[in-house]
């Protein structure tokens, strides 16, 4: 029986071809933006929102439009900062195994563009929280410049209060999603605010301690790299007490939100103290990583469930 030669249509392989090229180009830009980061930041940016609606007596459908402006911006403006602190540090990512790949490393993205890439960004994003409130856009502007000059170029690479600077920055967003509704803030604005802030520096120690031999070989002064595991510990625990009374200051949620919080903040606490006891200091870092990731979560949603009958009406 003869044999029939086939060929591929040069058709079908320019789709595949296109298909795999777009997947790249999906990735890299996820990567360049800290996708992940950019979503974790929006979650708090709708609370500070979605509260900011019921303690205004406003009404969510009223302002949906306002919502999407707000969303999108502050997504814009965060992944502007990202894509800033990617350029910018494109000289240590190779070091370490969690940034290696990043676009700006591998050069699937030249710096030149994710430069422009990243200016564009935070522009268009503070253009359209320009068309919520002013003060929404200043929140916005002052968190990117924290991010990109004070904490990237300035602190992470000399000082160990460093994730402190970073901090404020990783604050602000549920003050951009308040703000764009309330101009004048609240209170509980303010307590979101000090929940962000306080947070980020038991989150990203226990990362340090995870990722030490990284960041020393980066030559990042992290707390752990600078001064070891028992003292970066004990700033652990510290910052874990501070959350303690915040729930109390956010009693207009209702008891059930104050005693889940609580609960949370004493949860997290006995796992920090736990910390003293424990012979594998990176297994207890991973556990108090986990444990910020699902905190996060859980209080975010349980401002939202609480509330979530009056902002419809």
């Amino acid at each position: 029986m003869d044999k029939v030669e086939t060929t591929s249509s040069p058709i079908l392989d320019k789709s595949a071809v296109a298909r795999k090229n777009a997947a790249t180009f999906l990735a890299d830009f996820k990567a360049l933006i800290k996708v992940g980061i950019v979503n974790a930041n929006l979650i708090t940016t709708f609370a500070g929102f979605w509260l900011a609606i019921h303690f205004t007596n406003a009404s969510f459908m009223a302002n949906w439009d306002v919502f999407l402006l707000t969303m999108a911006g502050s997504a814009l403006v965060i992944a502007g900062g990202c894509i800033m602190n990617n350029w910018y540090d494109a000289d240590i990512d190779p070091v370490m195994s969690r940034t290696k790949t990043r676009p700006t490393v591998t050069g699937s993205i030249p710096l030149n563009r994710a430069l422009v890439m990243g200016i564009l960004s935070t522009a268009l994003g503070i253009a359209f929280l320009l068309m919520t409130t002013i003060q929404a856009a200043l929140i916005a502007l002052f968190g990117w410049v924290v991010y990109v000059f004070l904490y990237t170029m300035w602190s992470k690479r000399r000082y160990t209060l460093n994730t402190a600077v970073g901090s404020f920055s990783g604050a602000v967003p549920p003050l951009i999603g308040w703000a764009a509704v309330d101009s004048g803030l609240h209170m509980i604005a303010y307590v979101l605010f000090l929940i962000m802030f306080i947070w980020q520096t038991p989150h990203f120690l226990a990362l340090a301690m995870k990722k030490k031999k990284e960041y020393k070989a980066a030559s990042i002064p992290m707390l752990p790299v600078v001064h070891g595991f028992a003292i970066t510990k004990r700033q652990i625990v510290v910052y874990i007490t501070c959350l303690l009374p915040l729930p109390f200051l956010m009693a207009s949620l209702g008891t059930t939100f104050m005693i889940i919080a609580t609960l949370l903040n004493v949860g997290w606490l006995a796992l920090g103290i736990s910390g003293f006891f424990t012979k594998n200091d990176l297994k207890w870092a991973n556990r108090i990583f986990i444990y910020s990731l699902n905190y996060l979560t859980i209080m975010f949603l349980m401002m939202v469930l609480v509330t979530l009958e009056f902002p419809f009406s």
